[in-house]
């Protein structure tokens, strides 16, 4: 379950930066309360929170994903209390193993 959680953290690190931006972008026209995203995210999708960090401006940032459905989301709570979503998509794939080896391979 560590290993998820690191791995999701090292993806998102530059992300979360992008994400805080866009999310406060976006404020308008893709937030919600944070329980109403949750919820909808559940319901709709089967998904839930896979894995979350710090961002700037003390920004929560999650990334929300659903094995059986193959969905996936990243929102930012502001510290507002708003929740907006920053990117969605599919093919959620959770992976286990060490970061480092994993980068290393890629070389």
């Amino acid at each position: 379950m560590m290993k998820n959680y690191l791995f999701a953290f090292s993806l998102g690190l530059g992300g979360v930066i992008w994400a805080t931006q866009q999310a406060q972008a976006q404020q308008q026209t893709t937030c919600a309360e944070r329980a109403t995203v949750v919820a909808q995210l559940q319901e709709r999708y089967g998904e839930t929170r896979q894995s979350m960090g710090l961002g700037q401006n003390n920004a929560v940032v999650e990334v929300f994903a659903s094995a059986d459905t193959g969905t996936w989301t990243i929102v930012v709570t502001l510290p507002s209390g708003m929740t907006c979503l920053v990117a969605s998509g599919e093919s959620w794939e959770a992976q286990a193993g060490d970061v480092a080896r994993l980068k290393g391979s890629e070389a």
